[in-house]
């Protein structure tokens, strides 16, 4: 259900114990047995956030966002500076307030997150001047085993648009690797 460390398909932070309905029973009983309806969800987005919102447009199609079809970042930027979400459509408004994207865990969280990137990539760098192979893929594997994986992939997105420099501010020094093809070939497997 969820690539690695079996991780919210929402937050990306808890582990994913339950399993929502992503559309409600209460609204599509037929969908109980559907798998693509099931999503690996932490008890906090599943029972204290979303519950049975589901909202809709006027012409009833969804406005959450579904990870299972939907790329989330064509509707969330992740502002790396500060750890929030900010919405590019209405599904994003939708999909940041009822799973309360924004609640100051997930913000704290996804600040370490990047500190947790931002460390390994200049690891990364090191060890790809040295030639050690082995170094090279701890570090790869550290940014892939720890929660919000969302921060490494919105910096790996942030990092081609024009004037990353000022995305990345202080941490601009890592964008010649997060550019580089070899290590976007690590992150992908």
């Amino acid at each position: 259900m969820a690539p690695g460390v079996q991780r919210c398909m929402y937050c990306g932070d808890s582990l994913g114990a339950d399993i929502d309905h992503f559309d409600p029973l209460s609204r599509s009983p037929l969908r109980t047995f559907d798998w693509l309806n099931h999503l690996l969800a932490c008890s906090v987005c599943n029972s204290h956030q979303k519950r049975d919102r589901f909202p809709v447009d006027e012409d009833g199609r969804p406005l959450l966002v579904d990870p299972t079809s939907e790329d989330p970042f064509d509707h969330l930027l992740l502002s790396l500076s500060v750890g929030e979400y900010r919405a590019l459509t209405p599904k994003g408004t939708a999909t940041i307030e009822v799973f309360g994207l924004n609640r100051a865990l997930l913000v704290r969280g996804r600040e370490q997150a990047r500190r947790v990137v931002v460390a390994s990539l200049r690891g990364w760098e090191r060890a790809r001047a040295r030639d050690d192979e082995p170094d090279m893929e701890e570090c790869v594997l550290t940014i892939r085993e720890q929660p919000f994986a969302d921060v490494c992939h919105a910096m790996l997105r942030q990092a081609d648009v024009p004037r990353a420099e000022i995305v990345f501010g202080r941490d601009r020094d890592v964008l010649p690797t997060l550019r580089d093809p070899r290590l976007r070939a690590c992150l992908a497997r």
